[in-house]
Order: C-alpha cells, then structure tokens, then sequence
C-alpha cells in the first residue's frame, strides 16, 4: 500500500522530580540536603531513511511518546534520563505543525534529522538549595513537563524526471520501457493508481529516477478522477516528460497536452517553468496527423518532441539521451544561477 500522508501526536518525556533528603548516618551529626537530581525526559526525533518507502506506519501507529525521567532519590542519587524516541520516514517527507502549518523540516537525506518534541528538565533536589543560612531546606524543583504536538507527515518522492499525462497515455509502458520498474499495465484507463519510480542508468554519465505519476483528466484540480494528489510527488522534479498518445484511436493530442497544462498550472503554475520534454507515444499505430498536430504545439511552446513507442522500443534511446542532456543543462543553470547569487 502506498501511503504518502499521515497524521500523528508526539508527546516527549517529562522531567522526573528531584528530591528531598537529608545524609542520617551513625555518628554523623547534623547531616546535610542529599536529595538528588531528577532526570531529563526522552525526546522525539524524526529521521529521513532509506529502508522506508511510504509512510504506513505511521498511518497505523498515530501516538508516540517517549520516556520520562526518573525522579531524584536520596544520596545524591540522581534520576535516569528518559530515552530518545527517533521515528524512521522516507527520504522526501516534509513535517508540518498541524495547528500553525509552519514547515518543521524537509527531510531530504540519508540520515537527516528533525528535533519535533524536546523532553522535559529534571528538577532539582534539595541539595542545590542548602546556603549557609539554610542549612537544611525541604524543597526540590519539579521536572517540568515535555513538549507535546500533532504532526503532519507529507511525502514528495525525490525524482529527477517526472512524467505525466493523461490515462492510458503510455506513461506506465515506457517507464518499463527505459528501466527495470515493472508497473501494472492494461488496457483501461487509470490502471496507475499510485506514483512508480524506476532509475534509468546512462554510462558513464550515471543516471537519473524517474516517478510515474497517475494520469491526470480534464477537472482533476476540482477533484475529477484521482485529482491532484499525486502531483506534490513531481514538485522536486528538474524535467517534465509530457506522455501524448499520438495515435488516431488515442483522441487529439494537442488536446490532451492543453488538459495536462491546464491541471498542472492549477495545482502550481511554477511547474510550467520546469524544463519540459513532449514523448509522443504509440507511432507504432497510424499516427501521420496527430503527430504533425503535435510538432506544431510543442514548437510553439518551445517543448522538444520526441517520437517513441514503449511498445516496440522505437525512439527511446533518443528520448533517454534527450532527458540526460536536458538534466545536464538544467543542473548546469542551477549551478551558475548558485554561484551568481553567492557572488552579490
């Protein structure tokens, strides 16, 4: 099941008490305040891992809470601290403040780590309170409470490449088509029901992930279909893919990349900035007219064409290499644009 939002309470650990006692030995008059130190409470962590995919444990286990402190005890014995609580998410998991809706984190590394409910201080015994005019105090602090929070938890896959377009464009087959993932495929309309990632490796350039993300219809930012949600999993996208069926049964193609537009500008209009690449699939099947339609959009867009078939494989090393040299100029841009503004 993939699971890309989820709900939870954090509750740290509390301080324990500290303690009220005084040193009674044989032979030791007039002992003084040994009451010791309450311990820290435990606090909750959120850290980005490899070894998670979705967020289905936390759909599941929705509390969490850590240890709290041990109280003081006598002898200057001081409380143990509670134990840390560190709660392990996919790489890619933003964490939001469920009352406010601040950002706390984007965890986007292997081992990144997000401080969401800080423990609570052990209070003191009373030997910290014995002055020379007050020798034996009865007193001692409590432990002051730990932090507690309802958490947001939101997933956005981390890809280079994100394609899109409507259903049975073809997005699934050529994901197949240029790297080992192997999404279901049939002949019906949003047989993808969630995003499938696949790497694409290009010697000696290395390689790059692609998310399928599930096809978009007219009206999906108003909910029609799966609507929008999926479509937070391309924003860290660098490249999109557009997926048009060019073939005569498959509908208008020009058509169908103005929907795809259109959804995409609803959701976030800075996703129509992203470099964008056109795929159009199916010329295995006549194709002679919905191809020419196409040619003429893109070229007016400025988008980049490329023919292919996901079927036959005809024209996906072209498109591969079309997306490895787009990927290359873009991180070019980005790296100059970094450099500019650190120079200012």
């Amino acid at each position: 099941m993939f699971v890309d939002t989820a709900r939870i309470v954090v509750q740290a650990g509390g301080g324990g008490r500290g303690c009220v006692s005084f040193r009674r030995e044989k032979h030791v008059p007039r002992g003084g305040p040994n009451g010791g130190d309450g311990g820290d409470g435990g606090s909750i962590s959120i850290e980005a891992s490899r070894s998670y995919q979705t967020l289905i444990d936390q759909r599941y286990q929705q509390l969490y809470r850590a240890e709290r402190g041990e109280h003081g005890r006598g002898k200057q014995q001081h409380g143990a601290a509670g134990r840390d609580l560190v709660i392990k998410v996919p790489l890619g998991t933003v964490i939001r403040d469920a009352d406010t809706g601040e950002i706390l984190a984007d965890l986007t590394e292997e081992g990144q780590r997000a401080l969401v409910a800080k423990g609570g201080k052990g209070g003191r015994g009373n030997a910290h309170f014995a002055t020379p005019t007050r020798q034996a105090p009865r007193i001692a602090e409590p432990g002051t409470p730990g932090e507690g929070r309802t958490i947001l938890l939101e997933l956005k896959l981390i890809a280079d490449v994100g394609l899109v377009g409507l259903p049975n464009a073809g997005k699934s087959s050529l994901l197949a088509a240029f790297s080992a993932a192997r999404p279901k495929i049939a002949a019906y309309p949003f047989t993808t029901l969630t995003p499938n990632l696949g790497v694409v490796d290009i010697p000696p350039f290395g390689g790059f992930v692609v998310a399928d993300i599930p096809g978009l219809i007219e009206g999906a930012a108003a909910g029609a279909g799966l609507g929008i949600r999926f479509l937070r999993h391309i924003e860290r996208t660098r490249l999109l893919v557009h997926v048009v069926d060019v073939s005569g049964p498959g509908g208008d193609p020009v058509a169908s990349l103005t929907t795809v537009e259109q959804e995409l500008a609803a959701y976030d209009p800075l996703l129509l900035r992203l470099p964008r690449i056109a795929a159009g699939n199916k010329i295995d099947l006549p194709h002679a007219e919905g191809l020419s339609r196409l040619q003429s959009l893109c070229a007016s867009r400025g988008i980049r064409l490329v023919p292919v078939s996901a079927l036959t494989g005809e024209g996906i090393p072209a498109l591969v290499e079309e997306i490895a040299t787009a990927l290359r100029a873009a991180q070019r841009t980005s790296r100059d644009l970094a450099q500019s503004l650190a120079s200012r």
